[in-house]
């Protein structure tokens, strides 16, 4: 194992360590137990917005705490489920009064621990909805879900759902627009390599050297089928053909499109997928309205690259279109 860390056992630690020196303008970082919020939280009178994960997955999601998107954030072990002391904590810290939305993705530990600190910040006297992110088409139940798991929705979600916030909207439209979100977006992903969790010190699966997993989960779950390497043509027609017919996409419509590194992958190769994602659409007469394009939501090193639609209108392009300002995404602020 060749990783750029002093222990196993301190990786995230260190690396809350580290986001909280380079970004002490956005954040505030809470070491026991671990969270980030935002560094005016709480937002007095904002509907407040948090989410979580085991880490790995950088920048989701402390990359995403900031103004437009995520009010606070709370890292696991390294794809290991946040606590639910973290989760309370972190919602106590950032309610401002007008309640607090958790967005959470659907894998089993996230679900438990996120409904224990939701029914325990409502006895503290919070307001408190959860939406659970279920947009991977890959599989319906994988080692890690009952259902189909969250994947890139999850960042869309954050950064819509962040701008409504913003704005001053309730708590329970924040929570439905979440809902919207889930159900107009799908994703699939694909492995070329496996990634090695620091603590397990070898790679999580074994890939070939002509080898790919196709449907791959961000823990490096096992997908659909495994394949002989192909090309981007056909990589992006493989996971993109099932997410278009998932959502039933059709001629007119306009989409955000979102083609996501797991990590490994360099923008040059997520380009050409871009470029092949682009010409299915275009072949179906699906607009690409809006595009995400880098390593958003990562498995640590794994080389591979995912594929997310969301069907856009109005109001989800306004949103998306409005400031933000993290360490990750930012733009007209």
């Amino acid at each position: 194992m060749k990783k750029l860390i002093n222990s196993p056992e301190d990786v995230v630690s260190e690396a809350l360590r580290g986001m909280e020196a380079a970004h002490a303008d956005l954040v505030r970082v809470n070491h026991d137990p671990k969270y980030l919020v935002r560094a005016d939280a709480p937002v007095k009178g904002k509907t407040a917005i948090i989410s979580g994960g085991g880490s790995g997955h950088e920048p989701m999601h402390g990359g995403f705490v900031g103004r437009g998107m995520l009010d606070g954030a709370c890292p696991g072990e390294v794809f290991t489920s946040p606590t639910p002391d973290q989760m309370l904590d972190c919602t106590k810290a950032v309610d401002g009064g007008a309640g607090v939305l958790h967005i959470v993705k659907n894998y089993t530990g996230d679900v438990m621990n996120f409904e224990l600190a939701a029914d325990l910040a409502r006895g503290e006297g919070i307001e408190v909805e959860a939406v659970v992110i279920d947009d991977d088409v890959a599989v319906k139940d994988s080692l890690y879900t009952a259902g189909r798991r969250g994947v890139g929705a999850t960042v869309l979600a954050e950064k819509v759902c962040g701008a409504a916030a913003e704005e001053g909207r309730s708590l329970a439209d924040v929570a439905q627009l979440c809902r919207d979100v889930n159900a107009n977006a799908r994703s699939m992903g694909m492995a070329l390599t496996s990634c090695t969790v620091p603590a397990a010190g070898k790679p999580t699966f074994e890939l070939g050297d002509d080898e790919m997993e196709i449907g791959i989960g961000i823990h490096g779950e096992p997908g659909r089928e495994r394949k002989p390497a192909a090309s981007a043509s056909e990589v992006t027609a493989m996971l993109a053909e099932p997410v278009i017919e998932d959502l039933g996409l059709g001629s007119g419509e306009s989409v955000l499109a979102f083609v996501n590194s797991m990590g490994g992958t360099p923008l040059i190769e997520l380009y050409i997928v871009f470029n092949e994602l682009k010409a299915i659409l275009d072949a179906r007469n699906i607009t690409i309205g809006r595009h995400l394009i880098g390593p958003f939501i990562t498995s640590l090193e794994m080389a591979g690259c995912s594929i997310t639609l969301l069907r856009l209108n109005d109001e989800m392009t306004r949103l998306w279109d409005a400031p933000v300002h993290t360490a990750a995404l930012r733009w007209g602020a």
